[in-house]
């Protein structure tokens, strides 16, 4: 029997040289296949911002709320983008950091929900002439149609949660970097409601507040799905871009929110609180247990507690 170091032709012995990770090797083909993606990503989110910077130049000739929420909207997605930035600059932040800024990004919510969606709806369907009981019910009910559309959404499309793992139909037909992102676009929908129905109201002030709360808890949501992507395995090119990728769905709902209930006034405490009911499920549904499931549950109500208090602020002084 031949060694297995002999060659072929009764040789002396061959050393096989290692594999290098050169141009042929699996790992450059998927490195290439990782700068497409970025370039394409890039290139589309360059030019979806600038044919929404271009309709927004145009917005004197919408109604002005669709207008304002329409900015309003590219804020919040603009907030998203810049906060994937850090990682293509920098190392990560510790898994307790970014915990903390998961909880901030909840707090700021739960304050929103509270100070600029739920309290409007009460008042604007006291105005329209509801009663104590009345204006309640027809708040919980809106908030209890908001939360099950967002439910349903959550049940029928195929994502991916960053705690539980895929969900929906078809999901294993799914590329996982796709299901992450497809995970914050559907938790992005009720943000840009909120921002869209927010300016159909009476409140130009509250509505900025709002929407620019939202803006600040999207600049940690940004980072932190970039580290998603980043650790299923895609370059700092490619996650900065899909992280950013995923905040444009929000200027699309501002003005969607912001169309429908500028179409009829007696739509608007009902905007108000289909928004608020939204925004309830995803706080309590993704962003606290993904804040809580590495053990820094102190980390993360602490930034949930500071969140809350700078919404508030912002609400009190800009309203």
């Amino acid at each position: 029997m031949r060694s297995p170091d002999r060659s072929p032709l009764g040789g002396a012995t061959v050393k096989r040289a290692p594999s290098s990770p050169g141009a042929a090797s699996p790992l450059a083909g998927i490195a290439a296949g990782g700068r497409r993606l970025a370039l394409l990503t890039a290139t589309a989110l360059l030019l979806g911002l600038v044919a929404w910077a271009g309709w927004g130049l145009h917005a004197a000739s919408w109604p002005q709320p669709v207008g304002d929420a329409l900015l309003g909207g590219l804020a919040a997605a603009l907030a998203t983008a810049l906060g994937t930035l850090p990682v293509l600059l920098a190392q990560p932040p510790a898994e307790r950091s970014r915990d903390a800024m998961l909880g901030f990004g909840a707090g700021v919510m739960l304050a929103a929900t509270a100070f600029s969606l739920v309290l409007p709806a009460l008042e604007a369907a006291t105005a329209r002439g509801a009663g104590p009981w009345g204006a309640s019910l027809i708040v919980a009910a809106g908030i209890v149609l908001g939360a099950a559309l967002v439910l349903s959404l959550d049940r029928w499309l195929p994502h991916e949660h960053f705690v539980k793992g895929r969900e929906g139909r078809q999901a294993h037909m799914l590329r996982r970097t796709w299901l992450f992102v497809f995970a914050v676009a559907l938790h992005n929908v009720p943000e840009g409601l909120a921002i869209g129905v927010a300016f159909a109201g009476p409140s130009a002030a509250s509505a900025s507040a709002l929407a620019t709360g939202i803006a600040v808890q999207d600049v940690p949501e940004g980072l932190v799905v970039a580290l998603a992507l980043r650790s299923a395995g895609y370059g700092r090119a490619a996650a900065a871009g899909l992280g950013a990728a995923s905040g444009l769905v929000e200027p699309v709902g501002a003005v969607l929110g912001a169309a429908v209930v500028s179409a009829s006034a007696v739509l608007l405490p009902w905007g108000l609180a289909f928004a608020a009911g939204a925004m309830l499920f995803v706080i309590s549904h993704e962003i606290i247990p993904e804040s809580h499931r590495q053990g820094h549950e102190a980390w993360a109500t602490g930034g949930l507690v500071l969140g809350f208090i700078v919404m508030m602020v912002l609400d009190t002084a800009l309203g």
